[in-house]
């Protein structure tokens, strides 16, 4: 920030914002003085307001003369006056004890996760899955659906599953089509998908391979099923809980934050920019880019295993989100989801 703050000043910033937090409405200098220990007059706490006001950390709405926070005014309190703690254990243990993951597969992980943080937070749960091109091969299976067509189930080392539908020779047997099955995942198993195009480009350029109708068969179906980019994966938890906050309550803000929910490319591009850095990363009001967001503030973490398989999870809601309360949520459910991607935990 440019502008340094005194004490004072400081602690009437922190006060009007966890305020606003938990209110949802305008804050007055006299409320301030009845809810915090300030020794400080109305007329004292007005003249610092006013100050805050000036410096762009505060705003009058036009039916109060209470004081909000400004995106400047949240982007001050997160990077000066926020004291996030750690989760004791005790919390952590009650945190594992929210999620059930029992017997689920990898999608209904993710599933689980974004509906947990939703139901703690009391916001929107957002899970990206690790993209497809970091993601170790474990198994691939095709499957006959009718003439010149096939089903491909591509599974990953971690139990994400993509399903794809490609053309291919009408003359495979079922019979050929298993020995095409087992020879790929007898060759490409624990190579991730990069590896596994570099080997597949290098073995059709093989001579061999030309005298190997069976073989370059495996090949060129697995070329065509790994070659394109599989579509990302999101996984979205409690948008209603989006519409009930009172910021986004007019139909037109109503409409604007369901599109942007709805939207897979908002979304991939929201949770992308919590790809930058390790760690949990905030992103508030305009941080995000995205206009129709206005207003939102996002936390994310990344995931991942040693493989290099990365995802992101987080929690959006509206800039009077309670960060003390969503952050450590947010970075143990990252810790978390990352030990199970190494199988550390059931």
């Amino acid at each position: 920030m440019a502008e340094e703050l005194n004490e004072r000043s400081q602690n009437i910033l922190e006060a009007i914002v966890e305020d606003y937090i938990a209110s949802a409405e305008p804050v007055g200098s006299r409320a301030i003085t009845k809810r915090h220990s300030f020794n400080l007059s109305p007329a004292s706490v007005r003249n610092v307001m006013s100050d805050l006001e000036d410096m762009g950390f505060l705003c009058s709405p036009h039916t109060s003369a209470g004081r909000i926070p400004t995106e400047k005014g949240f982007h001050y309190y997160i990077d000066s006056l926020l004291k996030v703690r750690h989760l004791s254990k005790d919390e952590e243990r009650k945190l594992l004890k929210s999620y059930r993951f029992q017997g689920m597969k990898m999608e209904d992980v993710m599933q689980e996760v974004g509906r947990v943080m939703s139901g703690l937070s009391n916001y929107t749960g957002l899970v990206m899955a690790p993209k497809f091109a970091s993601t170790v091969f474990r198994q691939i299976e095709f499957i006959r659906l009718s003439h010149g067509r096939l089903l491909v189930i591509y599974v990953s080392e971690t139990g994400l599953v993509q399903n794809k539908v490609i053309e291919c020779p009408d003359d495979l047997s079922q019979r050929e089509l298993e020995q095409i099955n087992n020879y790929l995942n007898h060759e490409l198993t624990g190579l991730n998908i990069h590896d596994v195009r570099e080997k597949i480009s290098s073995e059709l350029k093989d001579e061999r391979s030309r005298f190997d109708q069976l073989r370059r068969q495996a090949l060129s179906l697995s070329s065509k099923a790994l070659q394109e980019e599989a579509d990302d994966l999101v996984y979205v938890s409690g948008t209603s809980l989006m519409l009930e906050q009172p910021e986004f309550s007019t139909p037109e803000k109503m409409k604007r934050i369901i599109q942007a929910l709805e939207s897979k490319k908002t979304l991939i591009d929201l949770l992308d920019r919590g790809q930058a850095a390790a760690g949990v990363q905030i992103f508030i009001g305009s941080q995000s880019q995205l206009t129709e967001l206005e207003g939102c503030s996002l936390v994310t973490s990344t995931f991942s295993n040693q493989k290099g398989a990365i995802g992101t999870l987080g929690v959006i809601g509206p800039m009077r989100m309670s960060y003390s309360q969503v952050i450590p949520i947010v970075d143990f459910t990252a810790q978390m989801v990352s030990r199970i991607l190494e199988r550390e935990i059931e």
